[in-house]
């Protein structure tokens, strides 16, 4: 086995010469400076874990003689003569103290499958543990009891995958990027059974060696991380110590992420490279009513099929295909109140854009993505959508993977016209590398080409280079360039950003430029707002008192200028003070003190009938809100806004991000939101709703509906999708939609009925 183990680390210079010395070379030749770090030696059976006066780890994974039976039962002879893997330490509350409860884990292998097994300790009882969610990838699983694994397959010590799963079987995979950017839709096949003892929960993995990308070397060195979740005590243990700063504040997932704190895993002997393709055809049937097309259709009748294929490339490098896409069974957007004069951000639900996302992330230094003004130089909907109409996708193909050193996304998509929205037959092209230097730092290009410009005749292109440079734990520095390329359009054309950040536990700074040009035109990414300049700062205090009921307060200073990047006139100006204090039982009550400039170059129609005019607007406000932690039966947020607007007053009452929970397998989510605005040009009460409510019949089949209300559209709409994904990797599903006009006298109404659909999906995978 292997005495000592590699991982990147910053080089050793003695001038800041050498150090330029050392950065070009790094940067021209491809050369990453490296570091020895030494870990413990592999242990010699029968011993499976070693630890040093670090907290430094290396575990060894055994070869099973007899398989396992994948029930949850933890009853195979090997669970009595394999030693496990225990003495999980505290994060968070508790940094560096013996986890509450005792996990045991064995991490096993045979010719195909990777095998992870816990057996989780629980003293309480179980009516006290909180298992309330089992849909698969669900934001809620986070706030679950859970044992979680990392694989840092590649043990570059900052990308791996995790799996997590609860005591009642709720499950999730996802993918780590430099330890910070989470991609939560990453999906591969994979299997898992619980169980339950008298004392405790169980747990078995199955992961095919199939469904990991790993270097094809015959000593393969991964890196490990195990992590349980406790979560009546708020409380994650990991296998290695982890500081409690790598909890972003008081996260309790957020630790996983750090990937370079993770344990070397050794003594794996995966298969040898052969041929992985994966087909996935599927059919799909359905019936569609459309009053506001042209002509108008009732139950019109619709059938297709199509497939998408899958091949590994390389051990490292997978290739997608996708032809005659269609996403009929994705869950409807949910609606947003929108009381700016700039665009909103709806995010990506599509699958395949979603799996392959991390690869063709750009410039994620900091700054508020979609919704901010940070723009977004790829984003996925600009594919198939197209002014709120579906665009066929006729075929496409993503490769993703790394090569070398180097991360790579490559994508094609071809779509067809579309009559109802305008669109051409256009073809989308995105190209995305990035290498990993230093420790843990990046640096990165991109380039996006549109076929059919919506500006004028011809294409257009997008070219960006990024980086980011990271030093120490909570020190960053990162940065783009951009320019786009539109017919009819010369000249500022450029986006440009620079951010240092200090992340401590108990102290935060940021420092942030960033300039969209007035031409700067991404037509295959978002952006909010254009023709801006801004400069932003904040500072974070954030003490953990020893006192029995927070577990900490946070104070935050805010300030933001924006001025026009041309002219440099001041176009928005905020300030912000932030008081909150975080409770032991996860309650949040936070208040924030608001001050506002802006100004208005040309009229701003805020509802019908209401136009703010030109002019400079000061005003000033107050909210607050308090949040109930999501492991509780009842959660939720309230929050209560009050005070000037533009140059009037505005009221806000919400309730967002509720969740009910009616049993363990039915839960209702509401949220509501009203706004009572009093201007000088007009009065107006906006008011959002909606509810999601979810019944699981098993971890792998459930019925969901979503119900929509929004007074600025005059909109009632509904959406019902059964899922039953009756083997892995395929799927059954039923999805009606229905959108109803709440006002069904305004002119050119003649019915209120919008539109309706019912579609039925299948797809089945096949694994050659």
């Amino acid at each position: 086995m292997l005495a000592s183990l590699r991982s990147f680390a910053p080089p050793s210079v003695r001038s800041m010469s050498s150090l330029r010395l050392t950065l070009g070379l790094t940067l021209v030749f491809g050369a990453g400076a490296q570091a020895q770090e030494v870990f413990p030696p592999a242990p010699v059976a029968p011993e499976v874990v070693a630890r040093d006066e670090q907290g430094r780890t290396t575990v060894r994974a055994t070869r099973l003689t007899e398989p396992i039976r994948l029930d949850g039962r933890l009853d195979e002879a090997v669970y009595e003569s394999l030693q496990s893997i225990t003495d999980f330490i505290q994060q968070i509350p508790d940094e560096g103290a013996p986890g509450s409860e005792r996990t045991e884990v064995w991490v096993m292998f045979d010719e195909n499958n990777l095998y992870v097994s816990a057996r989780c300790f629980e003293s309480a009882p179980p009516s006290e543990w909180v298992a309330n969610e089992m849909r698969h990838d669900v934001i809620q699983l986070r706030q679950n009891d859970s044992f979680s694994i990392l694989l840092d397959t590649f043990h570059d010590r900052r990308n791996g995958v995790a799996f997590l799963v609860t005591p009642i079987g709720g499950y999730s995979d996802f993918a780590i990027t430099n330890e910070g950017s989470v991609n939560t839709d990453w999906n591969v096949v994979w299997d898992m059974r619980t169980g339950r003892f008298d004392g405790g929960w169980t747990v078995e993995m199955q992961i095919p060696f199939k469904s990991l990308r790993y270097r094809p070397d015959e000593t393969q060195v991964w890196g490990l991380q195990l992590r349980r979740i406790v979560r009546r005590r708020n409380e994650a243990a990991y296998l290695t110590p982890l500081p409690i700063s790598a909890a972003r504040g008081n996260s309790i997932i957020a630790g996983l992420w750090r990937v370079s704190e993770a344990a070397s895993l050794v003594g794996i002997e995966v298969p040898p490279l052969s041929l992985n393709a994966e087909i996935k055809p599927f059919a799909i049937g359905g019936v569609r009513t459309d009053r506001n097309a042209d002509p108008p259709t009732s139950n019109q009748t619709d059938r297709d099929f199509g497939v998408d294929f899958k091949y590994r490339i390389t051990q490292n490098l997978t290739a997608d295909l996708t032809v005659n896409t269609d996403f009929a069974q994705v869950e409807v957007d949910e609606q947003q109140l929108n009381l700016t004069r700039f665009s909103l951000f709806f995010p990506e639900k599509r699958e395949f854009f979603l799996e392959g996302r991390g690869n063709f992330d750009f410039a994620r230094g900091g700054g508020t993505r979609g919704g901010g003004g940070l723009p977004t130089l790829f984003f996925s909907r600009r594919i198939g959508l197209q002014s709120g109409q579906v665009v066929p996708i006729v075929a496409g193909g993503r490769v993703t993977g790394k090569v070398g050193p180097f991360d790579v996304g490559l994508l094609n998509i071809q779509t067809g016209d579309e009559a109802a929205s305008g669109a051409e037959s256009t073809n989308f092209t995105v190209v995305r590398l990035k290498r990993d230097i230093l420790r843990r730092s990046t640096i990165g290009g991109i380039f996006t080409n549109r076929s059919v410009s919506l500006v004028g005749e011809g294409a257009s292109q997008l070219y960006g280079v990024d980086g980011r440079l990271a030093f120490y734990d909570d020190f960053s520095f990162a940065g783009y360039l951009a320019k786009t390329e539109t017919p009819v359009q010369d000249g500022e054309d450029k986006s440009y950003q620079g951010r240092f950040d200090y992340t401590g536990d108990l102290y935060g700074l940021g420092l942030e430029h960033l300039v969209v040009e007035d031409r700067f035109i991404p037509e295959v990414g978002f952006v909010r707002r254009d023709n801006f300049r801004r400069t932003s700062a904040s500072a974070r205090f954030s003490p953990r008192p020893s006192m029995d009921l927070v577990r900490r307060f946070v104070v935050v200073g805010r300030f933001d200028r924006t001025s026009s990047a041309d002219e440099g006139v001041l176009g928005t100006r905020q300030g912000q003070l932030l008081l909150e204090s975080e409770f032991e039982n996860s309650d949040q009550l936070s208040l924030f003190f608001n001050d506002n400039y802006e100004l208005l170059t040309k009229p701003f129609t805020i509802a019908s009938g209401v136009t703010i005019p030109v002019g400079g607007y000061s005003f000033r406000n107050f909210r607050a809100s308090y949040r109930f932690g999501a492991q509780r039966r009842v959660s939720g947020q309230l929050s209560f806004q009050t005070g000037q607007f533009w140059n009037g007053d505005n009221t806000e009452l919400a309730l967002r991000s509720g969740r009910v929970e009616v049993t363990r397998q039915l839960s209702i989510e509401p949220s509501i939101s009203f706004n009572w605005v009093d201007l000088p040009q007009g009065s107006f009460t906006s008011k959002l709703a909606r509810s999601r409510f979810t019944y699981t019949f098993t971890p792998r089949m459930f019925l969901s509906g979503l119900v929509q209300y929004s007074s600025s559209g005059d909109t009632f709409s509904t959406n019902l999708r059964f899922r039953w994904q009756y083997s892995p990797g395929s799927e059954i599903f039923i999805v009606y939609t229905e959108d109803r006009d709440t006002n069904p006298l305004m002119p050119n109404r003649t019915t209120e009925l919008r539109n309706r659909g019912l579609v039925v999906k299948i797809n089945r995978l096949l694994r050659l």
